[in-house]
């Protein structure tokens, strides 16, 4: 009897091995494992498949949304079956591990491939040591590009942020507060290459000597009030601030939004009890509104900041870069796409994610401060 119980409390063969601890830990890792290339052989299956294009979108949606709760329903499942203790190990990055290897595979992969690119020649065969980076730093068009950057970071950021806060103090008083907004939130609903279309119509010029004189906007209101048509975009200096109009008219709507938002959280007792004490509404502004929401102002300005310094999409539209408005993002395009120097736009975008960095980390402390995650 006593053999008999240890041969029923000691499975064997197969069965004992998944019942194990170690067998279900492996089974939980290769089951996702394998559905995981399951879906993305079929997803290739599809990428290369003769059927019509509507029926392959079709399936690819059912099978991507289906495919993906599979993936996760069966690594939950498989996960669950484990020992409490490893349950409580592995199962966060059941959820976590996709979004870790999205952010792998999409990320810190191509980060690091930019990296060693960076050190190469234009052919991605020779290494150049620091040649490239030298280029970066001390090139004149790069040092202009710099430039035009650091007056997008100082004008665009400060402008979008001003506005945003004082737009989001006048509308919390007003009756059709809700419209108002709406109306300065729009632009944001439209890209930034839409943006840029938009606005080359309205500083549109064409000279009389085309054959006919074509007018935007902007020239149009010049020549009503009896002013001459320009060429607003082949103005050295002067052209960037007028593509910085661009940025405010799209990011102002953002920051009113969290601005005003951080000022419906202020406790009406507060500034009721600052007039009483006799504070104007400037001083009420200044002492207590600015004070009580710095760190969501803080938090628009590194946001809208971080755009300024990666900003291409309006420059490539409007200008393409040239009469003095090119920006570090728009010379990286150049270098890669028009000059096929892979070496030095690999360098370009390292040294704008060298200069992203420190902001970003100002903004995730900010964020950590706050107990937003």
């Amino acid at each position: 009897m006593r053999e008999t119980g240890k041969v029923k409390s000691a499975p064997g063969g197969i069965i004992g091995w998944i019942s194990s601890s170690l067998g279900r830990l492996i089974i939980s890792l290769f089951v996702p494992i394998a559905t995981f290339i399951v879906l993305w052989q079929g997803f290739i299956f599809l990428r290369d498949s003769k059927a019509p294009q509507i029926v392959i979108v079709a399936v690819a949606i059912v099978w991507g949304v289906g495919g993906v709760a599979v993936l996760f329903y069966v690594s939950n499942w498989l996960v669950e079956k484990l020992s409490s203790q490893w349950r409580q190990r592995l199962q966060p990055y059941v959820f976590v591990g996709p979004g870790l290897a999205i952010l792998g595979w999409f990320l810190a992969i191509p980060t690091f491939r930019t990296l060693v690119l960076s050190f190469q020649d234009f052919t991605s065969t020779k290494f150049v040591g620091l040649e490239n980076y030298i280029f970066a730093l001390t090139d004149r068009i790069m040092l202009e590009a710099f430039r035009v950057n650091l007056l997008w970071m100082v004008v665009g950021t400060s402008v979008c942020v001003s506005l945003g806060l004082l737009i989001a103090v006048l509308a919390d008083r007003s009756k059709y507060e809700s419209i108002y907004k709406a109306i300065i939130f729009l632009p944001m609903a439209i890209s930034f290459v839409g943006s840029g279309v938009i606005w080359k119509f309205v500083y549109a010029y064409k000279g009389e000597g085309s054959g006919i004189q074509e007018i935007g906007l902007l020239n149009a209101i010049v020549v009503g009030l009896g002013g001459q048509a320009q060429a607003w975009l082949l103005i050295p200096f002067w052209n960037n601030f007028l593509l910085i109009v661009i940025m405010v008219w799209m990011q102002t709507g953002y920051a009113m939004v969290l601005l005003s938002s951080a000022i419906k959280g202020i406790p009406s007792e507060l500034l009721e009890a600052a007039r009483v004490d006799g504070a104007t509404e400037v001083q009420a502004f200044f002492r207590i509104i600015v004070p009580y929401i710095q760190g969501t102002l803080m938090t628009v300005t590194t946001t809208i900041l971080i755009f300024s310094l990666k900003l291409f999409d309006i420059v490539r539209v409007m200008t393409g870069g040239n009469n003095g408005t090119n920006v570090i993002a728009n010379e990286f395009y150049i270098q890669r796409f028009t000059y096929n120097n892979a070496g030095r736009a690999s360098a370009i975008a390292i040294v704008l994610l060298i200069a992203v960095i420190p902001v970003m980390i100002y903004n995730l402390r900010q964020f950590r401060e706050r107990k937003a995650f």
